[in-house]
């Protein structure tokens, strides 16, 4: 059964001013809980120590030029280095590599404490080892949206551990209604 469609009035400092209301919040979320997104964690250092996070805003935006784009909260503890930092290594996961997608989801610790986990690459960036793929990029433009900043990104450089061939299912790791999802063959509706 379907929903009704809702608007409602909003303070005035929570709707913009051109369209005078806005979607709840609890609304807005509920919209989103059934959107499965894929899943990333992003990392960078922009002199003060490496930071990670996981992500499921990440999109490719064109293929030539190479451009992607993803948003940060700026609640995260990684936003400070992350609205500074020229370059990031975003990194797709897939079902192998769920520990790296909680570890940069989980707050109050020290995402690089395990040393054997990452590695820097020439230029810097630390990146994860052993992940599906990586992609090293640097910044060209950021935008700030409400409570998060939009990054956009040109890809400078790939790795791809396990690939995907086309018209496989592979192992990809989304994040559905607060919990990790392995799609696969099983999953395949057509």
């Amino acid at each position: 059964m379907s929903q009704p469609a809702r608007t409602a009035e909003r303070p005035s400092g929570h709707a913009h001013p051109a369209f005078g209301s806005s979607l709840p919040a609890d609304d807005f979320k509920a919209l989103f809980r059934g959107h499965p997104g894929g899943v990333a964690v992003i990392t960078a250092d922009a002199g003060d120590g490496p930071v990670a996070l996981t992500a499921t805003s990440v999109s490719s935006v064109s293929a030539d030029p190479p451009l992607l784009i993803f948003s940060i909260s700026a609640q995260s503890s990684a936003a400070a280095v992350l609205t500074r930092a020229e370059t990031m290594v975003v990194h797709l996961l897939d079902a192998h590599d769920l520990d790296i997608a909680k570890l940069g989801a989980t707050s109050g610790i020290d995402r690089f404490a395990e040393t054997h986990r990452y590695s820097r690459l020439v230029t810097g960036e630390p990146v994860y080892r052993h992940v599906r793929a990586w992609a090293r990029c640097a910044v060209i433009e950021r935008m700030d949206a409400g409570g998060s900043t939009v990054i956009a990104a040109h890809a400078l450089q790939s790795h791809v551990e396990r690939d995907t061939a086309a018209g496989t299912s592979g192992d990809p790791l989304v994040y559905h209604n607060r919990s990790w999802h392995r799609l696969g063959d099983h999953s395949r509706i057509q």
